[in-house]
C-alpha cells in the first residue's frame, strides 16, 4: 500500500494542535520528520510520534528523499519562499493559508505545479467539511429562490497575546491573512461566483496589522458583507439570504473548537430543518483528500486557482481602504 510519508517545516502550535494528528489518523498517511531549531518545541512532536526524525534546518528535512510531502505551518511572509523550495525538492506541499501575501505571488507556484505535476495546495481545510458541501448543494439547488445577501463573521480576541505572529506585520499578521480566507473564500465556494465590484471597505489597525476590518462586495446576483476581527468576542456564522429562504451556517470555520457544526434551513412557509454533523475533523478529511490527489488520481477540491481568487479579493480590500 502506497503511503504519503509527511515532513512539516516548523513547529507551530497549530501543526502539534491539528495537522500532525490528522496526518496521524488519517488513512495512508504517516508523519515521518520535523525541522525545527528549537529542541523544547520539537519534544512535542516526538511525544505524539517517537519514530519522527527530527532536522535541525529546513533545508535539512527538504533533502529526505524519504519524505514525500511537506506540511508549511511557518509565519505568513515565508510560505511563498519555501512552498517553492519544497516543490524544487521535489516533494508535494500543502501550505497553511494564506499561501502568499499577494495574489499574484501565486503565479510562480502554478507554474511550478504545472511543470512539476506536484500536488501543491493551501490549507483551506474548511471545503472538507461535509456542512460546506452541503451549504453549496442547497444554495446551487435553487430551493432559496433567488440569492440576494450573503453575510459572513469571523471574529476572537488575541489583545492579551500581542506577541502573537498574527499581531505582527512583519510576519504577515493582521485579520484579513489569517481569518478573512474563510470569510471571503467560503462564499466563492458555496456559490461558484466571483466578485464583480468592492463597494465598501472599512479596516480598523493596531501597529500595521489590521484589527477589525469589514468588506462589502457586489457578486453578479447578491451582494456579500464580510467582518473579520482580532479585537471581539468569538464569533463565527455565515447566511446565505434567498427570496424563498435562507441557511445559516452556526460554526462554519472552526466546528469541535467553537460550536457544533450546524446548518440551520428556514423557509418562508416557517418549515425548519437543521442538518448535524457531529464528531467531523475537517483536518483529517483534508490530509486524506490531498493524498487521494496524490496516490489515486482524484481531483483535489481546492486549487491554487482557487487560493488566488480569495487572495485577490483580501488584495482588492487592502488596496480600497488605501485609495
Amino acid at each position: 500500500m502506497e503511503f504519503l510519508r509527511w515532513g512539516v517545516l516548523g513547529a507551530s502550535k497549530f501543526a502539534i494542535e491539528h495537522l500532525t494528528p490528522a496526518i496521524q489518523l488519517a488513512r495512508n498517511n504517516s508523519f515521518k520528520a520535523l525541522a525545527s531549531s528549537s529542541k523544547e518545541k520539537a519534544a512535542a512532536f516526538v511525544q505524539l510520534e517517537p519514530e519522527i526524525e527530527i532536522y535541525r534546518s529546513y533545508e535539512e528535512l527538504l533533502a529526505d528523499d524519504r519524505i514525500n510531502a511537506v506540511y508549511i505551518p511557518l509565519p505568513n511572509t515565508m510560505h511563498v519562499d519555501w512552498t517553492i523550495r519544497a516543490i524544487k525538492s521535489g516533494k508535494h506541499v500543502l501550505c497553511e493559508k494564506p499561501i502568499a501575501m499577494r495574489a499574484k505571488e501565486i503565479d510562480e507556484l502554478i507554474k511550478l505545479r504545472n511543470t512539476t505535476g506536484l500536488l501543491v495546495a493551501e490549507a483551506y481545510m474548511i471545503v472538507h467539511h461535509p456542512q460546506w458541501i452541503k451549504a453549496k448543494e442547497i444554495v446551487q439547488s435553487g430551493v432559496l429562490g433567488d440569492l440576494i445577501q450573503v453575510d459572513a463573521v469571523f471574529s476572537y480576541n488575541n489583545q492579551a497575546d500581542l506577541e502573537n505572529i498574527r499581531n505582527n506585520s512583519n510576519m504577515g499578521g493582521g485579520g484579513l491573512p489569517d481569518i478573512g480566507v474563510y470569510t471571503l473564500g467560503s462564499v466563492r465556494f458555496v456559490t461558484d461566483q466571483e466578485p464583480a465590484a468592492i463597494r465598501h471597505v472599512d479596516i480598523k489597525y493596531e501597529n500595521g496589522v489590521d484589527v477589525w476590518a469589514l468588506a462589502a462586495f457586489d457578486f453578479p446576483k447578491f451582494k456579500f458583507t464580510s467582518i473579520t476581527s482580532m479585537r471581539m468576542a468569538p464569533r463565527q456564522e455565515v447566511t446565505f439570504q434567498g427570496t424563498d429562504g435562507f441557511i445559516k451556517l452556526t460554526a462554519p470555520f472552526n466546528p469541535l473548537v467553537y460550536d457544533k457544526a450546524e446548518i440551520i434551513k428556514r423557509m418562508n412557509d416557517g418549515t425548519e430543518e437543521i442538518f448535524s454533523y457531529p464528531g467531523v475533523s475537517q483536518y483529517v478529511n483534508q490530509i486524506e483528500a490531498f493524498s487521494d490527489a496524490v496516490l489515486n488520481e482524484k481531483t483535489y477540491p481546492c486549487s491554487l486557482e482557487f487560493s488566488q481568487g480569495t487572495q485577490a479579493m483580501i488584495d482588492s480590500i487592502f488596496d480600497f481602504s488605501s485609495t
